[in-house]
């Protein structure tokens, strides 16, 4: 298959590129084109994975990034078979403080890139009769403390994809997005530093761990390929269980079996 991944230079993306190299998820060789701003390492991946991946060093943020990526996911592919729209950004704060820059620059990244891609591959999915996935968050659904502006986008993402879905259904293209939870990866590092805050994080998921970006990808690539044929319109959630524990953690119950 022919993939075209961005935010692939660490993270949930690099897992992506690395699983297909294995044929772990999707067995067979396929060929990718690796998308990042991260030069130095997009290469490294790329070097570990061969000359199947090929690098494009793009700001999603630039609104001709979706045309520029898929024309040079063509010139190395020759076509597209699947895209993990996966480049993402966090920018914190209480909204009452945050700037109108930091607004358009985090929706631009984590809602417009997504749709300016999809836009661009389409007709080289219609042809393969492809799938598109993008990484949301559980942050979507989820309001999530100072971080208003990347939960919004992320929830605005998760419609303009169902959106896809049923607009693309017709022409053969599945699209779908994938939701991680609390995940380690080179993006949230800093704020599991503190292993008190990281014991308390991980309390509140029913599997009581982080998620790993590996865990992550494969959810992805498994919507991506052959074996979710007939899935679309929907959002996988990758949380380890942490959306069904807001009863659990609020000490809600009262742990007696019910009486005869």
């Amino acid at each position: 298959m022919r993939f075209v991944i961005t935010g692939a230079a660490s993270g949930i993306g690099r897992a992506c590129a690395r699983l297909l190299a294995a044929g772990t998820i999707i067995p067979g060789e396929h060929r990718m084109l690796l998308v990042d701003r991260d030069a130095a390492n997009l290469t490294a991946v790329a070097g570990e994975i061969g000359d199947a991946a090929a690098t494009a060093m793009v700001d999603l943020a630039e609104t001709d990034a979706g045309d520029r990526i898929v024309a040079e996911a063509v010139a190395h592919m020759g076509g597209i078979d699947a895209v993990v729209s996966n480049a993402g950004v966090i920018s914190g704060g209480a909204l009452a403080e945050l700037d109108v820059v930091s607004f358009d620059r985090v929706f631009a990244i984590n809602t417009r890139a997504t749709w300016l891609l999809a836009r661009a591959a389409y007709p080289h999915l219609k042809a393969s009769r492809g799938a598109f996935i993008a990484t949301g968050s559980m942050s979507a659904t989820q309001p999530t403390p100072a971080l208003g502006f990347y939960s919004s986008s992320k929830a605005a993402l998760l419609m303009l994809v169902r959106q896809l879905s049923i607009e693309w259904g017709a022409d053969g293209i599945r699209c779908a997005t994938v939701s991680p939870g609390p995940t380690y990866t080179p993006m949230t590092a800093a704020g599991y530093a503190d292993q008190k805050q990281r014991d308390r994080r991980e309390a509140n998921i029913a599997l009581h761990k982080l998620g790993t970006a590996e865990e992550v990808a494969s959810a992805i690539l498994f919507l991506a390929g052959p074996h979710a044929s007939h899935i679309t319109g929907i959002d996988l959630l990758v949380d380890g269980g942490m959306s069904n524990m807001l009863m659990p953690a609020s000490g809600g119950g009262t742990g007696q079996k019910a009486s005869a």
